[in-house]
């Protein structure tokens, strides 16, 4: 199955992020108007209710780059280190929505040349790899993270994390709750696991094999949430566990796994963020 992602995802990686920029716009927005609900010691946090500066007050400003590149809003002063890893992380969508929020993101993907879309759009942004870098591995194979030397990487072998994510992946794993455990497993106490994924939409595939050894990547049509706390709770991230589903739904296409079409018409998926946190 890591096998068929992989190739998927290499197809998709150069046209993925127009394809989805819809979705990718609407999720930024809904999992940024969630900050606080995602309960990490951000970074820093925009509030314009609560400024301790008054409106008629001088207040020396940072000043942006000739470029506005976001390297230069983020290093503009001290900030609260706050680690994210990115699990899955394709061409960054989940990293993008939190960097601001964050000093250190860590992209994993089994994708080559989504690990290389993603580099390549922060070295446009003008953010160094210390800040915001991707590398190539598998965190949930059965027979352990692969390469075997993934987990002392440089990039992972650090503090652990105070957050990890999985953007729209959960649904492509051959074990999504062995992914969650893993993942767990990187997070400091009281670090936050949040994931957005889709709620079920068809019947559990019976033939899970098959259907992989014929190209597809899709072996979960969706996640209920019981499955999704059961999986939270049984990896040690239960913690203040929440789902919420986001309005309507969203017509994800095929760059998904989907086809995204049933009888010819558009087929629209409920999708959720969920969240837990690891014990203290």
């Amino acid at each position: 199955m890591a096998e068929v992602n992989r190739l998927h995802f290499n197809e998709e990686a150069s046209t993925y992020d127009a394809k989805h920029s819809k979705l990718n716009e609407r999720l930024t927005k809904e999992i940024q108007a969630r900050l606080d609900w995602i309960g990490v010691e951000w970074a820093s946090v925009d509030d314009d209710d609560d400024s301790s500066q008054d409106e008629d007050e001088d207040v020396d400003e940072p000043d942006e780059s000739e470029d506005g590149s976001e390297k230069s809003l983020r290093s503009a002063q001290p900030r609260r280190e706050v680690r994210l890893l990115d699990y899955a992380c394709g061409t960054g969508m989940m990293t993008r929505a939190l960097a601001p929020y964050t000093t250190q993101c860590v992209g994993i993907d089994i994708s080559e040349n989504m690990v290389a879309a993603y580099n390549s759009r922060a070295e446009y942004q003008g953010i160094s790899p210390d800040e915001m870098h991707a590398i190539v591995g598998d965190l949930a194979a059965a027979d352990g993270p692969q390469p075997a030397d993934l987990l002392t990487h440089p990039r992972l072998s650090g503090r652990p994390f105070d957050v990890a994510t999985v953007g729209g992946g959960l649904h492509h794993f051959a074990d999504p709750e062995l992914a969650a455990e893993r993942l767990a497993r990187r997070l400091r106490p009281g670090g936050v696991l949040l994931v957005w994924d889709f709620a079920p939409h068809g019947p559990p595939r019976e033939d899970g094999a098959r259907y992989a050894r014929g190209g597809r990547s899709v072996l979960h049509h969706g996640l209920s949430e019981d499955r999704v706390r059961a999986m939270f709770e049984r990896a040690g991230v239960g913690e203040g566990f929440e789902l919420v589903v986001l309005g309507s739904g969203v017509s994800p296409g095929h760059s998904h796994g989907h086809d995204g079409h049933d009888d010819g018409e558009p087929v629209r998926r409920q999708v959720f963020l969920a969240r837990g946190q690891k014990a203290v």
